[in-house]
């Protein structure tokens, strides 16, 4: 047998898969729960939940951030909006979405209005005035002289061979009635503007799939002949409303539809509700379909150094600036694809723009390369793959610099990010009952939790060593199998273990306490900094087995920044 003296002084790569055990260039660990790895590489306990408010339902968090020292998080549930301040609740609003529909709502802030919208749903405002919350339809712009609205118009694939037969209607002199020459309407239908005879119209009434009757707010001349040259609003009941928003270049843009799933509008210069094209004046609507040989539904658009477009099979830009009808420059950069089926918000970190991919196993981080000109999309989780199992909800801790990942199974994966640093580890948290959702605000992390048949609004709090101030929770760490000299070790004897320690009131190593002076568990002390040992002369290990375990049930404070082990090894 072979001495060996072994130190782990970073833990930087969190927990990482089985298949890079043997990988002697990772500070990695075998299992990390509850624990998190701090900017020096160390590991401590991770924060606590403090309670905010018991739910009816289960729900979904938005954060919402007027300024600085003005910070919201917003709750959907079961027919609500709440509005939290802090652990105050300041509003109730009627929610106009079904519950099984929030999953889909996607939402866009400029200072205290947010706008959200559903491919299901005409899009919603919700604007912050003073101490007052309103939540309303949003509205296109509307022409004082004609009463029309600036909506995009387009004609759609299956209306390429309809022509449309316009009468007189005894309904009145602004009425026509519409027939066409194969069945094409539906009763959704009503509601919808058509654009013809250099005219909007409003269809008022479905008789039946050939007839409908439509309303103008002005005069006209009903042509002998069926019409060809005619065209539909691009957002309705019957074609659906805009998938995906955000604002860029002070233009609002919607990423798109159920009928359109490929198009991008974008309304004029600092007129949001206007979406105009004009006559292609550099500050007018814009309005392009992504083309490519694969089928592109939008799933988000995201606005950073260029307007990043996210689709079911790849990763789109337009870097055009300034950004006009006359130059979109746009291309496909990447084939990764993200998540249609629900809405994961892409987080900013560190100047990149951090999606969950289409397979729902990968987290991508978008971001240009060195000359600025092409994005390349690189895994953050390629050695942890076996935590990221259906992720249903994302955020990202600006200050705290952590990414949280809420899972399908209730567990959630956290991402220790500095890349100054050197710092990516991924960690799990669990905890009594399943985390739902989760957003942040102000600095600030919430989650929604399930336990004991309710849910229940809280956020990680410093001050908190339990959850809901009731729960317990352990942690654990635990070592790679031993390599020594770069080699596989078949088996070990370890003698001590010995971890130095800041702060700490509690720590276990395999499963033995260690001493620490009494003197640490009265209230005011920060705890011990320093050196503890467990003598384990004669335990043996298999090679392939953690020579090492941290962990503590305990509801103290814990802070690791080395692991040393000494023993012995056979190859």
């Amino acid at each position: 047998m072979s001495e060996f003296m072994k130190t782990q002084n970073s833990f930087a790569n969190g927990e990482v898969a089985a298949e890079f055990y043997a990988h002697d260039n990772l500070n990695g660990l075998a299992k990390l729960e509850n624990m998190d790895v701090t900017a020096g590489g160390g590991l401590c306990r991770r924060r606590g939940l403090a309670s905010v408010a018991t739910l009816g339902a289960t729900g979904r968090l938005i954060p919402f951030s007027v300024s600085e020292s003005e910070n919201y998080i917003l709750v959907l549930t079961n027919g609500h909006l709440l509005v939290y301040n802090g652990t105050t609740r300041v509003r109730d609003l009627f929610m106009p979405w079904d519950s099984d529909d929030i999953d889909k709502i996607q939402y866009a802030q400029r200072f205290g209005t947010m706008i959200f919208v559903h491919p299901n749903y005409q899009p919603y405002i919700l604007k912050k005035t003073d101490t007052t919350f309103n939540l309303s339809l949003f509205e296109f712009a509307r022409n004082d002289s004609d009463m029309t609205i600036n909506i995009p118009f387009m004609r759609f694939d299956d209306s390429e061979k309809i022509k449309i037969t316009l009468t007189s209607n005894s309904s009145g002199a602004n009425y026509v009635t519409c027939t066409t020459n194969y069945e094409f309407w539906t009763p959704d239908c009503v509601g919808t503007r058509l654009l013809f005879l250099g005219r909007q119209w409003r269809i008022t009434e479905y008789v039946s799939p050939t007839v409908v009757y439509a309303y103008t707010n002005g005069q006209y001349t009903l042509p002998q002949d069926a019409i060809s040259d005619w065209y539909e609003s691009a957002f309705s009941a019957h074609r659906g409303w805009p998938c995906s928003i955000t604002f860029h270049q002070d233009r609002l843009v919607f990423g798109g539809t159920p009928s359109w799933p490929s198009g991008i509008w974008m309304s004029c210069v600092g007129r949001h509700n206007n979406f105009n094209v004009g006559t292609g004046l550099d500050d007018e609507a814009i309005f392009i379909t992504l083309l490519s040989q694969q089928r592109q539904q939008i799933c988000t658009v995201v606005s950073s150094d260029n307007l990043q477009i996210l689709t079911n099979s790849g990763e789109w830009a337009i870097s055009s600036k300034p950004l006009t009808p006359s130059s979109v420059d746009i291309k496909q950069h990447t084939s990764v694809g993200s998540v249609a089926s629900r809405y994961l918000p892409p987080q900013k970190i560190e100047g990149a723009t951090v999606f969950i991919s289409a397979t729902q196993r990968d987290i991508r981080e978008l971001s240009l390369d060195a000359l600025g000109e092409n994005y390349n999309a690189r895994d953050l989780c390629a050695t942890a793959k076996h935590l990221m199992n259906t992720p249903v909800d994302i955020s990202y801790n600006e200050p705290q610099r952590q990414l949280f990942v809420v899972m399908a199974s209730g567990e959630m994966a956290v991402l220790n990010q500095n890349s100054g640093l050197g710092i990516s580890g991924w960690a799990r948290y669990t905890t009594n009952g399943q985390f739902k959702s989760v957003a942040t605000s102000g600095g600030v992390t919430y989650v929604v939790v399930a336990r004991n048949n309710g849910f229940y609004l809280e956020y990680f709090s410093s001050d908190a060593l339990r959850d809901a101030n009731q729960y317990d929770f352990s942690f654990t760490a635990s070592a790679m199998p031993v390599r020594a000299s770069s080699h596989n070790v078949a088996s070990i004897r370890v003698r001590k273990i010995t971890a130095r320690v800041f702060n700490t009131k509690t720590l276990f190593i395999n499963g033995i306490r260690t001493t620490l002076p009494n003197s640490v568990y009265v209230d005011d002390s920060p705890g011990y900094s320093g050196d503890v040992s467990v003598n384990l002369l004669g335990t043996n290990h298999n090679g392939t087995d953690a020579p090492w375990t941290i962990s503590s049930n305990e509801q103290l404070p814990c802070n690791v920044l080395s692991i040393c082990m000494h023993g012995y090894y056979n190859v």
